[in-house]
């Protein structure tokens, strides 16, 4: 067998030649980039920020997810990173919390709420396998599963046109997300390798240029953003609002804990072995340093991505060299904000008929996770009582408008927080049923 083709199944071993090791890396990054830039597109918009912010925002969390990533795969002492073949990116899972965070109070809150966010998960890194016992694949699994739930407002909203747009509802906006949709349904079901892996990135290239027939594009920001820059310290600045910190701390512990399952998946599919408790360890505290990181750098929040787990888990390739190669690519890719640009000008009908199917993804993920447990009195009462308050409370969000302001904040914008507190706290109230 080709000793360079070997070197992809070797954790720890060199460089692969660049004919096996590109198209590896190449295959990592069209996994992960549009769920990694979505979330600053989205937040930008909620937040009103100019072109230029707009782009900084982006450029800064493509940045900060390629130094997360780095960090994860090579740590930087022997308590912090997972040293496992992992890629970070911004999570969908804050989405809900930032969106109203940033359209009540500023982005600055939200890096302030990021940056004790990032410390929450250090803490329960040094007790990382204590802790996992209070969240069983059936509490992970519910609070994935509302996480998508309470994503699909922002689909319909950006497939509409968007929020507050001058031609909210307008046909043609319809018509260029039902077609981006159609594109991304038609290659994920239909296409074969790297047409079905890039079938998000794919059919949004198809809806921005149907898109431009309906002169829904603007390229003007592109010649106007610079070749070359690097981020900025604080370039939102950082400031700390209580309920702001308090829905993140709940979050980010969370998050925490379900990157115990991506970092399991990874080693369970690709190396046939459970993480030992140092990769455990220091995989959730490589989450929260760089965290704490990318707060200061204007960088949104990131955790492991399970699309890039799903690949290593089918293809075998561990090497860290090669994904590596997929964080450099990303570092590149932040550092030049006519790209950061390019990505602003895509129209929200077509970034919301192509993220549509993504949430509807993370709410199936979590919706397999809960199935894979028995569908018990139990645990059908655990995970419908815990959906529906969250979900519930949000959707009427007015019914908590008589307790004080930081409550409605925490509880009441994000249906994340109610479900994964309603969930564990049922889990150990509830009796189990006998021989479980």
């Amino acid at each position: 067998m080709d000793n360079g083709r070997e070197l992809l199944f070797d954790c720890n071993g060199n460089l692969p030649p660049a004919r096996y090791s590109l198209p590896m890396a190449v295959q990592h990054l069209v996994a992960m980039i549009v769920g990694c830039v979505t979330p600053a597109i989205i937040i930008s918009s909620a937040a009103g920020l100019s072109s230029e912010l707009r782009i900084l925002l982006i450029q800064s969390s493509l940045v900060c997810a390629a130094v997360s990533t780095l960090l994860q795969l090579f740590g930087i002492t022997r308590f912090c990173g997972a040293r496992l073949p992992v890629i970070m990116g911004v999570s969908f899972a804050y989405l809900a919390t930032m969106q109203d965070i940033a359209a009540s109070y500023g982005l600055a809150e939200i890096f302030g709420a990021q940056l004790i966010g990032g410390m929450v998960a250090v803490v329960i890194g040094l007790f990382a396998k204590k802790l996992q016992k209070l969240f069983p694949p059936l509490i992970t699994g519910t609070v994935v599963f509302t996480i998508g739930l309470s994503l699909y407002p922002t689909a319909i909203s950006y497939m509409a046109g968007g929020s507050g747009s001058a031609d909210f509802g307008a046909w043609q906006n319809w018509l260029v997300a039902i077609f981006t949709l159609v594109c991304v349904t038609v290659l994920n079901h239909f296409g074969k390798g790297m047409l079905k892996l890039a079938s998000i990135l794919l059919g949004m290239a198809a809806g921005y240029i149907f898109s431009a027939f309906f002169g829904m594009v603007d390229v003007s920001a592109i010649g106007n953003a610079s070749v070359f820059s690097l981020p900025r310290v604080a370039p939102f600045g950082i400031r700390f609002e209580f309920s702001s910190t308090l829905a993140f701390s709940i979050l980010f512990a969370i998050n925490a804990v379900q990157a115990i399952g991506d970092m399991s998946a990874t080693t369970i599919g690709g190396m046939d072995r459970e993480p030992d408790d140092d990769e455990l360890r220091g995989g959730i505290i490589g989450f929260g340093v760089s965290n704490v990181l990318s707060s200061l750098f204007g960088g949104l929040p990131n955790a492991t991505y399970s699309q890039n787990v799903g690949i290593v888990s089918s293809t075998k390739v561990v090497n860290r060299k090669v994904l590596a190669l997929t964080a450099l690519m990303l570092l590149a890719a932040g550092l030049i904000p006519k790209f950061s640009a390019l990505l602003t000008t895509i129209p929200q009908c077509v970034l919301g008929g192509a993220t549509v199917s993504v949430f509807a993804s993370i709410a199936m993920t979590g919706m397999k996770l809960v199935a894979m447990q028995p569908m018990s009195y139990r645990n059908t009462s655990i995970v419908g009582l815990s959906a529906a308050l969250g979900m519930g409370v949000s959707m009427v969000s007015e019914s908590l408008s008589q307790f004080p302001e930081w409550v409605t904040t925490v509880f009441a914008t994000s249906p994340v927080v109610i479900a994964a507190i309603v969930a564990i706290l049922l889990n150990v109230i509830l009796p189990k049923e006998e021989g479980k």
